[in-house]
C-alpha cells in the first residue's frame, strides 16, 4: 500500500524568537533536533518506515529529515531536494517579529497576510539583507519577492504531480520533510480543503502526518502517526 508521510521541521530559531522566516535559511534549535529525532523513533515503533524521500534546499528540512531518517535505520534510502518544497515566501514580512508587525501595520492587515489565500505580504526589496538572487542553490531560477499560499501551491503540485506522485504508484513510502505551508499546499490538494478554511490548518513542528492510498492511487483520510 502506498504511503505518504509529511513532516514539518522541527522548531527553528525563527519560530522560537517568533519572525517570519519564508525562504531564508534558519538553523533548527535543540528542540527541533529532539522533535526531529523524535519523529523518527515514532516511525521505527510504529513500523512505519520510508523507501524514498523529499525535501527542499533549505537547512531546517534537510535536517530534520537527516535526523528522522538516522533514528529509524534509513539514511541510505534515494533522497532529492528541490526548491519548489520551500516554505511559502515571506517577501517584505522576511525577518521581521510577528507581534513587532502587527504592532505596526495592525492585527487586522497581519491577518490577512498571513492567513488570506490569495493575498501576498508586500514583495521583498531587491538588495535587501534577505534577498537571496545570488545564492547558489537558486542559480537559474526566478526567486520569487513575495508569495501567497495561492502561489506556493501553485509550485508545489506541478512537482507533487510529476516527481513525488510517481514515487507512490510504484508502491514506495514516501517522507517529505517541508514546510508549514509547502505541506499545507499538498494537504489542500489530498484532502479536498477548501481556500476559506486551508489556512486556519496549524500542522505542528515534528509530527508525522499520514496518508495511505488504494491501488488507485485515492488517499484516505490522514492522521497523525502518534494517534495511530
Amino acid at each position: 500500500m502506498p504511503t505518504l508521510i509529511l513532516v514539518r521541521h522541527g522548531q527553528s530559531q525563527w519560530n522560537l524568537e517568533n519572525r517570519f522566516t519564508g525562504w531564508w535559511d534558519v538553523d533548527v534549535t535543540e528542540k527541533g533536533v529532539a522533535e526531529a529525532r523524535a519523529a523518527g523513533q515514532l516511525l521505527k515503533d510504529k513500523g512505519v518506515l520510508p523507501t524514498r524521500a523529499f525535501t527542499s534546499v533549505q537547512k531546517r528540512a534537510i535536517k530534520t529529515l537527516h535526523l528522522a531518517l538516522e533514528e529509524c535505520g534509513r539514511l541510505w534510502i534515494p533522497e532529492t531536494k528541490d526548491w519548489r518544497l520551500n516554505e511559502r515566501h515571506y517577501g517584505g514580512l522576511t525577518g521581521l517579529n510577528k507581534a513587532e508587525t502587527a504592532e505596526k501595520h495592525g492585527d487586522e492587515q497581519v491577518k490577512v497576510w498571513r492567513r488570506s489565500f490569495d493575498v501576498p505580504p508586500p514583495p521583498l526589496e531587491a538588495g535587501s539583507e534577505f534577498d537571496l538572487a545570488g545564492d547558489p542553490r537558486y542559480a537559474g531560477i526566478d526567486v520569487p519577492n513575495t508569495e501567497s499560499l495561492k502561489l506556493t501551491i501553485e509550485r508545489v503540485l506541478p512537482y507533487w504531480q510529476a516527481e513525488i506522485l510517481p514515487e507512490l504508484a510504484k508502491g514506495e513510502t514516501v517522507i517529505i520533510s517541508a514546510h508549514g505551508n509547502s505541506l499545507r499546499a499538498l494537504v489542500k490538494h489530498l484532502s479536498s480543503i477548501p481556500d476559506d478554511e486551508i489556512t486556519g490548518l496549524e500542522i505542528p513542528t515534528g509530527q508525522p502526518l499520514v496518508y495511505e492510498f488504494d491501488a488507485e492511487l485515492n488517499p484516505g483520510d490522514y492522521y497523525y502517526l502518534k494517534d495511530a
